[in-house]
């Protein structure tokens, strides 16, 4: 039997390359499972499931990015979710729901996921929570656009195959008015997929730690949120920290801002919130290895309402969502 070995931080950028490896059927191949969104301050609870419901409001966000544009068969991301907390359960619980698909060449990967989470008050602002995450993960590999110079390969015999298995997620979540931070670990079942009868698709565990800020400026209508990741498999790590300026004035935002992940890429982005309604957009530009018009698009749009169903306002606190 086949065995893909799924590296959640090495991207195939060139579809030729990859298929030359695949055909090594004797060896594993190095593909990409792990999807890095640019903007995750916007996504955070796609990273940790414990960020679920913890604002007292219901918030919507989709994301679509375009990876390494310009080469044939490039990753291409959709992902929508929504938390909320139980209010039934009381203002300590907090649910979620989610929905991504990824395509790389000819695989394609869906993942429907639930959260739950559940936060206590840590001193006189401040909020914990734990979060776990269940979800379904479907494979699916269509080589029919494949040019096999033989048709009869076992491993590839030019119809769909589709595999599936569970996967659980789980994190610690920590927000304050002027500071957050987040540890999670996601794929702990390490899913081993079996696709089809030829192939076996594995998924690495990963591990997210996150934090930032917000820091008020003299001039009360700016402010500056510098936030930084880490992710690793435990055999590959990845930095980033960015720096966004924002603007507030009567119920509207706008930001920009700057990232940078060392020996990997610079990103450049771009947005507001109007009454609830978020719009952002960043640009990945790689900084070795691709050209300067072969980065990665990123858009992202977030909805977010108040759903404070408790009188006198209590247990309310003030978003960080839009840092």
């Amino acid at each position: 039997m086949f065995v893909i070995k799924v590296m959640g931080l090495k991207r195939t950028i060139q579809k030729c390359a990859l298929w030359a490896v695949l055909m090594l059927a004797s060896q594993a191949v190095s593909a990409q499972n792990e999807v890095q969104f640019s903007d995750y301050t916007r996504l955070k609870s796609y990273y940790n499931p414990a960020v679920s419901g913890t604002e007292g409001k219901l918030n919507v966000v989709a994301a679509y990015s375009m990876q390494f544009v310009g080469f044939e068969d490039a990753p291409k991301t959709m992902y929508v979710g929504a938390d909320l907390p139980i209010f039934f359960l009381g203002p300590r619980h907090g649910a979620g729901a989610s929905l991504m698909s990824d395509d790389v060449g000819i695989f394609k990967q869906m993942t429907l996921s639930l959260q739950y989470a559940y936060n206590v008050k840590i001193g006189k602002k401040g909020r914990l929570a734990i979060g776990v995450n269940g979800g379904l993960i479907q494979e699916t590999i269509d080589p029919s656009g494949l040019k096999l110079t033989d048709t009869n390969d076992p491993v590839f015999q030019g119809s769909e195959s589709k595999g599936s298995r569970v996967d659980l997620s789980a994190g610690v979540y920590f927000y304050h008015p002027k500071y957050w931070a987040s540890l999670s670990a996601r794929h702990l079942t390490a899913p081993l997929i079996e696709v089809g009868q030829t192939m076996l698709y594995q998924i690495d565990r990963m591990y997210y730690l996150m934090g930032g800020g917000n820091i008020r400026l003299k001039n009360s209508l700016f402010s500056l949120h510098p936030s930084f990741m880490v992710m690793t498999d435990l055999q590959n790590w990845r930095e980033d920290v960015q720096l966004k300026v924002n603007y507030e004035y009567e119920g509207r935002s706008f930001y920009a801002g700057v990232g940078y992940s060392p020996t990997i890429s610079t990103s450049f982005f771009l947005g507001g919130v109007f009454h609830g309604v978020g719009l952002g957009y960043s640009y990945q530009l790689y900084t070795t290895g691709v050209g300067m018009l072969n980065g990665s698009h990123e858009i992202t749009l977030g909805y977010q309402t108040d759903l404070d169903l408790f009188k006198k306002g209590r247990n309310r606190h003030k978003s960080v969502r839009f840092l």
